[in-house]
């Protein structure tokens, strides 16, 4: 287990570990309070996180009302390795209810909470600050102003979205190159095996705009470690998402399959169905980082161990073809039977060649690096 290997961020310089720390329930306070951890609770899942080489922590403004960022500050100065974090957290969400400044994406709330933040993390900078969800009315253009005029207070080394619609993004990353204001690196979205929703527009647009996609819930809620089951009285499994009115209710035949091909998967792989689906999440198209969180640092252990192996193409294959979302509607035309029918029938027409643009890796294989 460990996370000796790094990779840039986006179209950036700035190196992250493929696993990220998500630290959602850092504190007992706010909406994150039913399963949150209190400090010393959380000392030792970050300890093992950073003794692993990870690298990347993400933390949120919102997050059990502002604990997640005072634990994380405290013990990053506790073991002096501010320094060597790369440290993420987000705004939008409101922190007084009568204030209508106090939330959302104005330039504003943006200085509020990034100076909120600085004090809440015992930092001087953050190192990637992300715009944390589309509030539907501030321009972008002032929010891309915004992060341009932080970048060069010093305030924040880069910045990035999470959870906004993908001409958002798009329309936001051509402001900043077209002005020469520092463009977003990062983008945080929801995917995993059970919900790949992102790929109708958001991967093809961050690969093309330079954004690196950082995937939050990959094991979509827990449903993908195994723990819910179903039976003929409803799913079963104790869990955050096995309550009334939870997203559990919502699981359909094809999701039940898709955790019985998981299962055989991890089955020939010898390994927890989660280890399964946290690889595949990483090694997906624009994917940078998965981000993982965990309740104790042995449940860390097992996440972090998923990078261990490598998935099979057959069972990658195996994987795809369970959790595929047949396209539809304009989204049927830009696939390649359709492309090719239309644009060059009888021919085979592509982009570049296999192996034209090969990563470029600053070790040996083979090294223990």
């Amino acid at each position: 287990m460990s996370l000796d290997h790094y990779y840039l961020l986006g179209r950036s310089g700035l190196r992250v570990s493929r696993l990220a720390l998500g630290t959602m329930n850092f504190g007992t306070g706010g909406f994150h309070a039913a399963y949150g951890k209190t400090e010393d609770e959380a000392r030792p899942i970050l300890r093992r996180y950073l003794e692993a080489g990870g690298n990347f922590v993400d933390t949120a403004d919102f997050y059990t009302a502002g604990e997640s960022e005072t634990i994380i500050g405290n013990l990053l100065a506790e073991a002096g390795v501010r320094d060597r974090v790369v440290l993420t957290t987000k705004f939008t969400n409101s922190v007084d209810p009568a204030d209508p400044n106090a939330g959302g994406n104005g330039r504003k709330h943006m200085i509020r909470a990034v100076e909120a933040s600085l004090r809440r993390l015992r930092t001087d900078y953050l190192d990637l600050f992300l715009l944390h969800t589309w509030d539907r009315i501030t321009p972008v253009e002032e929010v891309v102003r915004t992060f341009d005029d932080l970048t060069r207070a010093g305030k924040i080394r880069y910045a990035g979205l999470s959870d906004v619609p993908s001409w958002y993004a798009a329309r936001a990353q051509t402001l900043a190159e077209a002005h020469s204001l520092v463009p977003m690196v990062s983008l945080q979205l929801p995917y995993s095996l059970i919900d790949r929703t992102i790929e109708r527009e958001h991967v093809a647009m961050s690969q093309s705009l330079g954004l690196g996609i950082t995937a939050w819930s990959p094991l979509g809620g827990g449903f993908l470690t195994g723990k819910y089951r179903s039976t003929d009285q409803g799913p079963t499994g104790e869990g955050r998402l096995s309550g009334a009115g939870s997203a559990g209710l919502s699981w359909t035949e094809r999701d039940w399959r898709l955790l019985a091909a998981l299962e055989g998967v991890a089955g020939k792989l010898g390994v927890p169905m989660a280890q399964v689906a946290l690889n595949w999440v990483a090694g997906r198209p624009g994917v940078a980082a998965a981000i993982v969180g965990a309740s104790s640092a042995d449940q860390l252990d097992a996440n972090l161990s998923a990078l261990d192996f490598e998935l099979p193409d057959e069972l990658r294959a195996e994987l795809d073809e369970a959790s595929a979302v047949p396209p539809d509607s304009v989204y049927r035309m830009f696939t390649p039977g359709y492309q090719n029918w239309l644009v060059s029938p009888g021919l085979k027409v592509g982009d570049k060649p296999s192996g034209y643009a090969p990563s470029v890796r600053n070790w040996v294989p083979g090294d223990a690096a």
